[in-house]
């Protein structure tokens, strides 16, 4: 059981992103970002966005280093990619 992190390069809110990930459980990714005193309400769906400037801590906790590319291959292979629900009714 391993947590994995991308570089932060994910843009949002003047800011950059990293996202963390498990390859096992929710319940590992949980306890992971828990230690890390990550708030709750940074996880969204199958991974918890991290701030750049926490992207050190995240690693020297053992998060392992990945590709965005290799984080998404990851959820997959673990069966636990929660893609964003699609609206229904909405034609644009």
């Amino acid at each position: 059981m391993t947590v994995y992190i991308d570089p932060p390069s994910w843009p949002g809110h003047g800011r950059l992103w990293s996202h963390l990930v498990s390859d096992a459980s929710y319940d590992e990714l949980h306890a992971f970002a828990a230690a890390l005193g990550v708030p709750a309400r940074a996880f969204e769906r199958d991974h918890y966005d991290l701030p750049a400037h926490r992207y050190p801590d995240a690693v020297a906790a053992g998060a392992v280093e990945v590709s965005s590319r290799e984080v998404v291959r990851l959820l997959h292979a673990a069966g636990l990619r929660r893609r964003k629900r699609r609206l229904q009714g909405r034609s644009s």
